[in-house]
C-alpha cells in the first residue's frame, strides 16, 4: 500500500466517511490524483436522524449507506474499512494497525464522542449516541424498561423501569426526549396488559440556564412548552452529579433509573492528539483560514474535529458546517495542484438551524425567519431527506414519516441481545 517512488499523481488520504469526509473526497474526484478515504465503518451514517432508530422509529438501514457504494463511480478513490492508530505529520505518514500510508495531503475528519466531564465510568450506566450500534443498545433498554415493568410487582422497582431520564438538552437530547415521550403515551398505550405506558417518567437534564442554548431563547421556550405538554420535566440549571446502574443524582436528588441517556457535551477523536498540536477544551484542532492546521499546510481538520473560528465565535458541530467544509476544501487543494491562484479562506454559510418535537412539531430559524410548530416540522423533514445519501433512503424514510405522522406506529420495535464478539 505504501507509495512507489515510480508514482507521479499526488495522493489525498481523508480520514472519516462522515459528511466532511466525504464530500471533501467527491469535490477531489475530478483531479487526476489518488484519494484514498479510510473509515472504521464500512458506511456512511445520517447521524441526525440516530435518535429515531434509538427509539425504534427507523431501522438502521434507513440512514446508512455503504462508503464503496457511494463512490463507486469514482475510479480514483480507494476506501479502507480500517483504524487509524496514529499520525505522522513531518513524516507525512499515517500508521493504521494492518499497514502505513504515506499522504502528499491528509484531511481529518474523524468526528467526535460524547463528554462524561472527567466521569468515563458513567458510559457504562449512561449510553451515549454517536454511532449505530449505541442507537441499536439504547433501542434494547429503551424497550427492554417497558417490559421489565410488565413482570415488576413492586410498585417503587416498577417506577424506576418506568423512569427515563435523558441528559443534555442540546438538539439530540431535546429529539430523544420527545421521542420516547411519544413512543410512552402514543405507540405502546394499547401494548401492555399489567401497565400503563403513559405512566413513564421522562426527564430532559440540562446543566445550562435553558435547554438548545444556540437557539434563540424564543425558539428554545417554544420546544420547552412543546416538551411539557407531551409530558417530559424539562429541569434547566442543573447538574448530573452521579451515575449508577440504580439511577442518577440530580443537584443532590437521587432518581430511581433504569434507563439514563446521555447526550450532554462532545469531545473530538482522541486520534489528533497524534498532531502534536495544541488543542481546546473539546479536543478539537484550531485551523487555520483555509482549514489547515498551524504549521502543517498540507494537513486539514474539517467537522467536529475543528476548531474554526468565524467572526469571532467557533463554528457548531452541525452536519452543514462539515458539508460546506468537504465541499470548499475540494476547491483549495485543487487550486494548488492546479498552480493557481489559492481559493478564498473558507467561510460558513449559515443555512439556519432546526430541531424537531415530536411528531408534527419543530423549531427552525433560517437566516432572520423564525418559526415553531408545523411549518417548522415540514421545513425539518424537506432538509432532512435532502441530506440523505441515495433514492432508496430518501423513500423509505419519507414513507415512514408518513405512517407515523397518522397512526405512531412504529415497526422497529424488535428487541435484539448483543452478537458474540466475535460475530
Amino acid at each position: 500500500m505504501k507509495k512507489s517512488a515510480a508514482m507521479t499523481q499526488k495522493r489525498v488520504v481523508i480520514i472519516g466517511g462522515g459528511f466532511a469526509g466525504l464530500n471533501a473526497a467527491k469535490s477531489l474526484a475530478s483531479l487526476p490524483i489518488e484519494i484514498t478515504l479510510i473509515d472504521r465503518n464500512n458506511y456512511h451514517l445520517f447521524q441526525p436522524l440516530l435518535y429515531q432508530v434509538a427509539t425504534a422509529g427507523l431501522s438502521s438501514v434507513d440512514i446508512a449507506r455503504p462508503i464503496r457504494h457511494i463512490l463507486k463511480k469514482h475510479r480514483n478513490i480507494e476506501v479502507l474499512m480500517a483504524d487509524v492508530e496514529r499520525i505522522d505529520p513531518a513524516g507525512k505518514k499515517i500508521h493504521m494497525k494492518e499497514d502505513d500510508l504515506d499522504f502528499d495531503y491528509l484531511i481529518l475528519a474523524p468526528g467526535s464522542h460524547y463528554n462524561y466531564f472527567k466521569h468515563p465510568e458513567w458510559a457504562k450506566d449512561a449510553p451515549s449516541l454517536k454511532t449505530i450500534p449505541d442507537a441499536l443498545k439504547i433501542r434494547r433498554k429503551v424497550l427492554t424498561a417497558f417490559e421489565r415493568a410488565e413482570m415488576e410487582e413492586n410498585p417503587d422497582l416498577r417506577q424506576a423501569c418506568l423512569n427515563f431520564v435523558v441528559v443534555g438538552g442540546g438538539p439530540t437530547g431535546v429529539e430523544l426526549a420527545g421521542s420516547i415521550a411519544e413512543l410512552a403515551h402514543h405507540t405502546l398505550s394499547e401494548d401492555f396488559r399489567r401497565i400503563n405506558p403513559a405512566s413513564a417518567r421522562i426527564l430532559l437534564v440540562e446543566a445550562g440556564p435553558r435547554i438548545l442554548g444556540p437557539f434563540d431563547e424564543f425558539l428554545a421556550d417554544k420546544a420547552r412548552v412543546r416538551l411539557q405538554s407531551m409530558g417530559v420535566e424539562v429541569l434547566e440549571k442543573k447538574m448530573v452529579e452521579d451515575v449508577s446502574s440504580r439511577g442518577v443524582r440530580i443537584d443532590g436528588e437521587f432518581i430511581p433509573s433504569d434507563t439514563v441517556l446521555w447526550c450532554a457535551g462532545v469531545l473530538a477523536s482522541p486520534l489528533l492528539t497524534s498532531l502534536g498540536v495544541e488543542l481546546d477544551r473539546g479536543g478539537r484542532v484550531p485551523v487555520n483560514p483555509d482549514l489547515s492546521v498551524k504549521d502543517h499546510r498540507d494537513i486539514f481538520v474539517l467537522g467536529d474535529a475543528a476548531q474554526f473560528l468565524q467572526d469571532g465565535q467557533a463554528l457548531p458541530g452541525l452536519a452543514p458546517v462539515a458539508i460546506q467544509q468537504g465541499r470548499h476544501l475540494g476547491k483549495i487543494i485543487a487550486s494548488r495542484l492546479k498552480g493557481e491562484a489559492e481559493a478564498p479562506p473558507f467561510r460558513y454559510f449559515d443555512k439556519g438551524s432546526m430541531a424537531t418535537v415530536g411528531k408534527g412539531f419543530a423549531v427552525a430559524k433560517v437566516r432572520k425567519w423564525e418559526t415553531a410548530g408545523f411549518r417548522g416540522w415540514l421545513l425539518w423533514v424537506f432538509v432532512h431527506i435532502m441530506y440523505l445519501v441515495g433514492f432508496q433512503n430518501r423513500a423509505m424514510v419519507l414513507f415512514q414519516w408518513a405512517w407515523q405522522y397518522f397512526s405512531f406506529d412504529r415497526g422497529a420495535r424488535v428487541i435484539t441481545q448483543d452478537l458474540p464478539p466475535d460475530s
